[in-house]
């Protein structure tokens, strides 16, 4: 176990959130001085005055930036304006205050939703500034996308530390069911599940099913960021990712069979699909930073099925 978190005070933005609970998870046998979880009610990163307030307040040594406002396609194409100024903000407050207060080191987590709408299949990192976003991610994508060139700039300028790191899409227990706000994987649970207490003969989906995704169990990821907050200290941006794309004509009826529904599965074609492929190249991040992910796809799913059964009341409840 190495002493590097034994004098970290450490501050997680989102840090009681999906990703900032595995974090934590994943902090607790590494003994850090202290973890810091701040939630959006105590402190709104809009607010540049309350950022700042908040790092005085906890004088942190290590900062894991997770905060973001977040939704499925539903939300991206209802709220595009909300989610671009949110997340700028937020992105930009948290990372100047960082550097302000002089904090020895930042790990910043983007998403890829940056990635240009047509991308060479696996995403390389040099792939990030050849085109445009996907449109319905577009706004969310660009607006934590600036989070790298802040850091990059600053980096240059001041000497700040810190790194950018672009997880995949990430699912496991502890992921937001709410249909508001939820992300393929849990929607499909939860849509699988009540048509299969209701005995539904159909279950409707959107697009064609055509699109691929790469999906990273939520544990995987908090180890990754860990890692690289421990062992990395460059600034390029580096992925995350599983090193398994699936096509979402898979994932349906995987799902359907693991929740037990055998119904009709119905494509929406008029609906959008999103980006047509996602699948990340994650070698840069075993180069730098020596960490792979571990969890089998088909183990992960059951485990967060397993997970929203047991809690369904929270996990539907969660809309932020």
């Amino acid at each position: 176990m190495s002493d590097f978190w034994s004098s970290r005070r450490v501050l997680i933005t989102g840090g009681t959130g999906f990703l900032g609970s595995a974090v934590q998870r994943a902090l607790a046998p590494l003994n850090p001085a202290e973890v810091l979880t701040p939630t959006s009610a105590e402190c709104d990163l809009r607010d540049p005055v309350a950022t700042d307030a908040l790092f005085t307040r906890t004088a942190p040594d290590l900062v894991i930036h997770l905060a973001a406002r977040v939704g499925g396609i539903g939300a991206n194409r209802e709220r595009p304006g909300d989610l671009y100024i949110d997340n700028l903000l937020i992105g930009t407050h948290v990372i100047d205050a960082a550097r302000r207060h002089e904090v020895a080191k930042t790990v910043a987590v983007g998403t890829i939703c940056s990635y240009p709408k047509i991308t060479p299949v696996p995403f390389q990192e040099t792939s990030l500034w050849t085109g445009y976003p996907e449109e319905t991610n577009a706004p969310y994508g660009v607006a934590k996308l600036a989070m790298l060139t802040q850091i990059q700039a600053n980096a240059e300028q001041y000497g700040q530390r810190a790194v950018y790191l672009l997880p995949t899409n990430l699912y496991g227990p502890g992921d937001k069911f709410n249909p508001q706000v939820s992300h393929v994987i849990p929607a499909l649970i939860r849509r699988m599940v009540e048509a299969k207490e209701t005995d539904a003969p159909f279950i409707e989906v959107w697009g064609t099913g055509s699109a691929s995704r790469e999906f990273l169990y939520v544990d995987d990821a908090a180890a990754g960021i860990v890692a690289a907050a421990e062992r990395y200290d460059g600034t390029e941006p580096v992925n995350l990712g599983s090193n398994h794309e699936l096509p979402i004509s898979e994932l349906v009826p995987l799902v359907a069979e693991l929740v037990g529904y055998t119904g009709e599965i119905r494509w929406d074609t008029s609906k959008p699909d999103g980006q047509p492929r996602r699948g990340v190249d994650a070698s840069r991040a075993k180069e730098l930073f020596a960490w792979t992910a571990s969890t089998g796809f088909r183990d992960g799913l059951t485990r967060t099925i397993a997970w929203f059964l047991a809690n369904r009341v929270e996990a539907e409840a969660r809309a932020n």
